[in-house]
């Protein structure tokens, strides 16, 4: 009796990349300037000035990859932290590509290597893990959950602040009423176009932008370009 031959076992595939997908606005940017020109005359002027609303979504192919370019960009300069975020792609692609599993695969030494410090090295593993752990959500899931869990589930992270997930839930997500009274450009262009002597607080701008609802992030862009003029 002609004995069996052992079966092959099977090479473990390695994980997909995620596919950039075009995003998509959260709402009708006509229909948003419309009710902040009927709710803000200061506010409706400038856009006037600035012009048709400009903002481009950013493409992502997952909430890992966005968070963890913003953990590597942080505290760089564009140029340093692009040839950084590139060569940790490049160790990344040889375990498999961008995802939570090649991060964990790598090693610290290939991490270091790429020139990440010890502390960043600490931080994007803590995202590797609080993904796998689904702390962070996958890109999917996220279109289902509100801002607030958003903000609340990716400040989880090592690293990973309110500033940081707004800025995501803005320019990657496609939010419509995010309002970042944390930073800095903000509050002083909030300054300059309603005449205030001192930097408002975050409150009292809070408090003003209760009239732009549910359309501040769109205020919000408005408020940034108008420091460019």
């Amino acid at each position: 009796m002609a004995s069996k031959k052992p079966a092959t076992q099977r090479k473990p595939r390695a994980p997909k990349k995620a596919a950039h997908r075009k995003p998509v606005f959260r709402y009708e940017p006509a229909e948003a300037l419309a009710h902040l020109r009927a709710n803000d005359a200061v506010l409706g002027t400038l856009i006037e000035r600035i012009g048709p609303f400009g903002l481009e979504l950013r493409s992502v192919g997952s909430l890992f990859e966005a968070l963890l370019r913003s953990i590597i960009y942080q505290q760089l300069h564009g140029k340093a932290a692009a040839a950084i975020h590139t060569r940790v792609l490049a160790v990344l692609e040889q375990h498999g590509g961008p995802t939570p599993l090649a991060l964990a695969a790598s090693t610290d030494v290939e991490l270091r290597g790429a020139g990440l410090s010890g502390s960043k090295t600490a931080a994007v593993r803590d995202l590797a893990a609080k993904c796998l752990a689904s702390v962070v959500p996958t890109l999917e899931e996220s279109h289902d959950l509100p801002d607030e869990e958003l903000i609340a589930r990716l400040t989880e992270v090592r690293g990973i602040g309110p500033w940081t997930v707004q800025m995501l839930l803005i320019f990657h997500l496609g939010r419509p009423d995010v309002m970042p009274t944390g930073d800095y450009a903000i509050r002083q262009a909030f300054k300059r176009l309603y005449g205030k002597r001192k930097e408002p607080k975050p409150e009292a701008i809070l408090k003003h932008a209760r009239r732009w609802q549910p359309y501040r992030s769109i205020a919000s862009w408005y408020l940034w370009r108008s420091m460019g003029e």
